[in-house]
């Protein structure tokens, strides 16, 4: 499967720019997510290789082919979009013929694909039956397969669990990673459901306002966040971030915060040379913190703090501590929160190796 690659990408709407000079390149054989909130250009962009809208400015390539210009039928793409747009008066074998009926292919070669289609899909069971008798998930493996019988160079995918209940979301997600570490496709996966990121992904560019706001690895993103966007995107629940004051100290950074507390950043993963008399968002994530900590552990901040309020889950709890005046969110094992309450003080930990540092006034990471 080639490399797709855009190029100094424009869109515009009449004076509306929804994309400024994007560049962004998806490697053979990529499972590529566009992660971001809606109206953030995911879907635009997506739309553009699709060539279903035109590009302002740039260029778009697959392999060594400069598509930009191409009409859609001759980009070697495959798309399933977010509604199935299935026909309704065909069969699941009628539609999954349907996308081959324009080629001209030999009967044979028709038989074999679809074939092989409703195998990998388990959709065989299903081949007579029109859509009005599937479930959501049957209607979804359909239009999968529909896409991947054309054999096509890059399959895209617009949303296609939006409409699934949290069940079939599960199981469709499963499918369709099963389907990439089996074939090896590139694909171009739009969302804004960041568990649906996290969990398919080979690579994630995560996008705000038209621009990639941090591009890697699902790891490298949720673990070191580029900026307080990304930070405050990725995770749920979402990072802890507590303002504070970065001073220096004896040569030692210090965090100090609203409630004049302090915390030493000497152990602090700064990605950039140490600026004091600044003022900085402290991230923490709330499955890094250690419950029932007691005494003072080396490399860690220690905290008692007041429980605001329990959530419990069944297979997970959160529990909401009072940090100066914030809210401070920590997980914990379920039967642990079972016995706390609301105005219970609790000690906890955080190891500041895993601290998390962004400037204020950027927005970027230190």
């Amino acid at each position: 499967m080639p490399r797709v690659s855009f190029e100094h990408i424009v869109k515009r709407y009449g004076n509306v720019t929804v994309l400024d000079g994007l560049n962004l390149a998806v490697e053979d054989g990529d499972f590529l997510v566009l992660l971001g909130p809606s109206g953030c250009g995911k879907s635009t962009l997506l739309n553009l290789i699709a060539g279903l809208q035109d590009v302002t400015s740039g260029r778009i390539m697959i392999g060594e082919r400069d598509v930009t210009e191409l009409d859609p039928k001759d980009r070697g793409l495959s798309m399933v979009f977010q509604s199935y747009a299935l026909y309704p008066t065909k069969t699941v074998e009628g539609n999954l013929r349907f996308g081959l009926s324009a080629r001209k292919l030999p009967k044979a070669e028709v038989n074999k694909r679809v074939k092989w289609a409703a195998d990998l899909l388990q959709l065989q069971p299903l081949m007579r039956r029109k859509p009005a008798a599937l479930s959501g998930g049957q209607r979804q493996r359909v239009a999968i397969g529909r896409a991947l019988v054309k054999h096509a160079e890059v399959l895209l995918f617009d949303e296609p669990l939006s409409n699934l209940d949290a069940k079939l979301r599960t199981e469709m997600r499963l499918e369709i990673k099963k389907l990439h570490d089996t074939l090896k496709p590139t694909i171009v996966y739009v969302t804004h459901d960041q568990i649906e990121a996290m969990t398919m992904a080979t690579k994630i560019a995560v996008m705000n306002d038209g621009e990639i706001q941090q591009f890697g690895t699902p790891d490298d993103v949720y673990e070191n966040p580029a900026n307080l966007f990304v930070a405050s995107f990725i995770g749920s629940p979402a990072m802890n971030l507590a303002a504070a004051t970065l001073t220096v100290d004896g040569g030692q950074p210090l965090a100090t915060f609203a409630d004049g507390s302090a915390m030493s950043l000497t152990d602090a993963p700064f990605d950039n040379d140490v600026q004091p008399d600044r003022e900085i968002m402290v991230g923490m994530r709330p499955e890094h913190f250690v419950m029932d900590a007691t005494g003072s552990a080396a490399g860690h901040a220690a905290f008692e703090l007041p429980v605001r309020m329990v959530e419990r889950t069944g297979s997970d709890a959160l529990i909401s501590l009072d940090f100066a005046g914030e809210h401070l969110f920590v997980r914990a094992e379920p039967d642990r929160a079972v016995k706390i309450k609301s105005g219970d003080a609790v000690s906890v930990h955080y190891p500041i190796a895993k601290l998390n540092l962004f400037d204020v006034q950027t927005g970027q990471r230190l």
